[in-house]
């Protein structure tokens, strides 16, 4: 028997190949299959299952691509309601892959169908569980995103369903269980992911605030729920469409793969109010990029930053990338249901450039430079980063806007003043500065390294209270 975790960082995804005798199945693949397909050639092997633990939110699956491409059969667990054809196990039903077994486990809590895949070797031995949303390292899946999809059934009947299946269902098990989640830390699917994406049950025990053995049901509700972020505006999309299915990926892209002149995108622009979406880095964007383009690195969480600034999903894109990145920028915005790219612009930036169109650039200063900018100019430090971010600690005389909330927000910001953006690192930042930029915000500069390199350079003052907002 084979197992492998497929981690995919930029959304903090796991998926499982699994092989046995010839046999595969993988589990809550990501929408470009390929991989995993390459994967079980490799080994000579026929994937016979893709095993889906829920109808997934930060991403869309690859279910449907992988039966279309290899007949595998689709299997969800106990309730699932698919509007396709799949296999609908039932709780402690048993499949048989080559030598080994897998058992479904009926784990509702994170979402009402959700199940946990329970792996026996050849010898008969519970061997390790995949564990969906329901089982994090260091965490559990929220229940809240119920909200997203009209329902009956509350944040708190489902956390109250996630104590009875964690106490239940997986908390039994022998405590030499491998534990393979489909998220690590960066997921939005949880609060208190570790780092590490694999462990023990007994170390989790141990370790897992939500598997303390003295914790009571009511006590388990008020602490699972309390502290959740707000869930990303593109969740309910991408559970819509692993529900009901969706295109093909290699369709899109043959239909995409459309390289556009100067001109062509300037009609666009003028004609289609299409999205510029510009994947290069942050640096490269700051030396020169198209007016009213939006930046969002490849370099980074890429997928869930087009998921949280892009609000229409069906809106047409034109992207600007190296060339070299193109398909990779197709690819990543489909894993997250954002299939209407349209085209590329050939030759990318320079391109638009050599035409001798308008463009603008980002100063970007260092944290010594920052201090001596806000102190001769009074310049507003503008804070980017996420809330609990901020609120662990920040400038003492900074604002906090969230880059998700930015937009949204953008009336708040004045003309008349100059910003000193930053984020932790500088990738979100950009991103910002982009937004800013299109709304006509261009008095700022974006401080290299953000709050990680100010901590260490900068001399002003730091704190760990909330500063109000409220004087943007």
């Amino acid at each position: 028997m084979k197992i492998e975790q497929i981690y995919t960082g930029c959304i903090a995804h796991a998926a499982y190949y699994i092989e046995s005798k010839g046999e595969a199945a993988i589990f809550d693949p990501l929408r470009d299959v390929d991989p995993y397909i390459e994967r079980a050639n490799k080994d000579n092997a026929v994937i016979k299952y893709v095993f889906e633990t829920h109808f997934h939110a930060d991403f869309v699956s690859g279910h449907l691509d992988l039966k279309e491409k290899t007949g595998a059969k689709i299997v969800f667990g106990p309730t699932a309601t698919p509007s396709y054809e799949a296999v609908i196990a039932e709780d402690n039903q048993i499949f048989t892959l080559g030598d080994i077994q897998i058992k479904v486990l009926h784990t509702p809590g994170h979402t009402m169908e959700s199940s946990t895949y329970l792996i026996i070797d050849e010898n008969g031995k519970e061997h390790a569980i995949i564990s969906g949303d329901t089982l994090f390292i260091g965490d559990v899946g929220r229940p809240d995103l119920v909200q997203l999809v009209k329902s009956e059934i509350t944040e708190e009947i489902l956390a109250r369903h996630l104590f009875q299946s964690l106490r239940n269902k997986i908390m039994v098990l022998p405590d030499d269980i491998i534990v393979y989640p489909n998220h690590g830390a960066g997921s939005a699917c949880g609060k208190n992911m570790s780092k590490e994406t694999v462990d023990t049950l007994g170390n989790q025990k141990k370790t897992n605030y939500a598997l303390r053995a003295d914790m009571t049901e009511d006590e388990f509700v008020v602490e699972l729920l309390t502290g959740l972020a707000t869930p990303p505006q593109y969740f309910p999309k991408n559970v819509l469409m692993n529900i009901t299915g969706y295109e093909e990926l290699d369709s899109i892209l043959d239909r995409s793969m459309n390289a556009l002149t100067v001109e062509e995108v300037k009609e666009l622009i003028e004609k289609e109010n299409v999205i510029v979406l510009d994947t290069r880095n942050p640096q490269l964007f700051s030396e020169g990029f198209m007016v009213g383009s939006l930046n969002i690195g490849l370099n980074g969480q890429f997928a869930v930053w087009v998921g949280e600034l892009i609000k229409d999903i069906k809106a047409p894109i034109v992207i600007i990338a190296e060339q070299d990145k193109v398909e990779e920028s197709m690819i990543r915005l489909s894993r997250v249901g954002y299939d209407n790219y349209i085209g590329y612009l050939q030759g990318g930036f320079e391109a638009w450039k050599a035409a001798g169109e308008p463009v603008q650039t980002v100063t970007r200063i260092t944290p010594a430079e920052m201090d001596q900018m806000y102190l001769d100019t009074k310049g507003v430090l503008l804070d980017v980063r996420k809330i609990n971010e901020f609120k662990s600690e920040h400038l003492e005389d900074s604002l906090s806007l969230p880059l998700n909330q930015l937009e949204d927000k953008i009336d708040l910001l004045s003309k008349d003043k100059r910003y000193i953006i930053y984020c932790a690192g500088g990738y979100r930042s950009m991103m910002a500065a982009s937004i800013m930029y299109k709304h006509g915000y261009t008095n700022l500069v974006d401080v290299l390294g953000g709050y990680n390199a100010i901590s260490k350079e900068s001399s002003l003052d730091h704190t760990d209270f909330v500063c109000p907002t409220s004087m943007l």
